[in-house]
């Protein structure tokens, strides 16, 4: 651990399993003859997922603050912004952050992980 990451007031997160694509996260249903969009099954599974497992949920940071992040996928396939994208919007859904427009910068990798697909990152207060 190097000397910047010990004086993190956040410590490193992991969650283990893979975001769900965001143009594959919602469904179009129909209530009441009109369209709406609903999220898929494995949408909603991640969420619980990441809710159980996200050690920061209710710390609620409301200061802007800097995202670094390692995506280890699969496969060389998925986007590397497109998880970026689902974890700020699930940190916020589990109160982690107030709101994702406080990430000022993100620092992400793609890397690869055939037997255990995962992120880690650690969130990082700006002063």
């Amino acid at each position: 651990m190097d000397i910047m990451s010990s004086m993190n007031e956040y410590p490193k997160q992991i969650i283990y399993g893979l975001p769900p694509s965001k143009s594959n996260s919602y469904r179009i249903i129909t209530i009441h003859g009109h369209s709406s969009l609903a999220k898929t099954a494995a949408t909603k599974k991640y969420e619980e997922s990441f809710f159980m497992q996200c050690g920061l949920r209710n710390t609620n940071i409301d200061k802007r603050f800097k995202l670094t992040i390692d995506v280890y996928f699969s496969s060389d396939r998925p986007d590397l912004d497109n998880s970026c994208k689902v974890v700020l919007d699930m940190l916020q859904s589990c109160k982690a952050i107030k709101n994702d427009r406080l990430c000022s910068e993100i620092h992400a990798r793609k890397l690869i992980d055939k037997e255990n697909p995962r992120i880690e990152f650690e969130i990082e207060e700006q002063i």
